[in-house]
């Protein structure tokens, strides 16, 4: 469940004070609006000002700071580091992705933070990681070398840029003026025929 008191967006629609959450969900938090998810066995809070997708057993954070209390090994991605309590056990960490810097404090109990390549790999090559030990009280960053965690879909990708071009823009301006002039220079003539020789009543010469 998300819960909140306003300023929060669930897929970019004003989200109410309590509402289901599904797998490929995004939620954004306003200025001064912090939100909640609550599951079973982990409670993630959300700080004003972020951005992430929930995967179900896991966040992708695209920018900003969540901290997570669980007991089921809840997982924070953001962009190529993955937090993991390192336990089986209550845990307590925060994850901040800013500034292009992915930061990681244990609270409660030590935190794993793998870091995998942001450079594709043949198949038969395993991806390679590399894991640090954030211990209970300490705080490691690294850089965010892969980005925002949430792609943006090609669909959406290509809409925006259709929108975004300028020549596009000129050019339905361009329409839009035609039609108008059209419309304005015809005056006061029907959109029908008006010869009589062409209306069906008429019995012609």
């Amino acid at each position: 469940m998300l819960r909140s008191n306003g300023g929060v967006l669930l897929n970019r629609s004003a989200a109410p004070s309590s509402s289901a959450l599904f797998p490929g969900d995004v939620v954004e938090t306003q200025a001064q609006s912090p939100a909640r998810i609550e599951l079973v066995g982990s409670t993630i809070d959300i700080t004003p000002g972020t951005v992430l997708e929930f995967d179900g057993d896991e966040i992708r954070l695209d920018h900003g700071s969540v901290s997570v209390l669980t007991s089921r090994s809840f997982r924070v991605r953001a962009g190529c580091e993955l937090g993991t309590p390192a336990y089986e056990d209550w845990t307590q960490y925060d994850v901040t992705d800013k500034d292009g810097t992915v930061t990681v404090a244990a609270q409660k109990k030590d935190v794993n933070l793998d870091s995998r390549s942001s450079h594709p790999r043949p198949a038969k090559q395993s991806a390679k990681s590399e894991r640090v030990s954030v211990h209970e009280g300490e705080q490691k960053s690294r850089p965010d070398k892969c980005g925002p965690a949430i792609p943006k879909s090609a669909n959406a990708a290509a809409i925006d840029g259709i929108l975004n071009n300028p020549f596009v823009k000129w050019a339905a301006l361009g329409v839009a003026g035609g039609i108008a002039c059209w419309a304005l220079c015809r005056g006061d003539d029907p959109i029908s025929p008006s010869s009589p020789s062409n209306s069906p009543g008429s019995s012609g010469p």
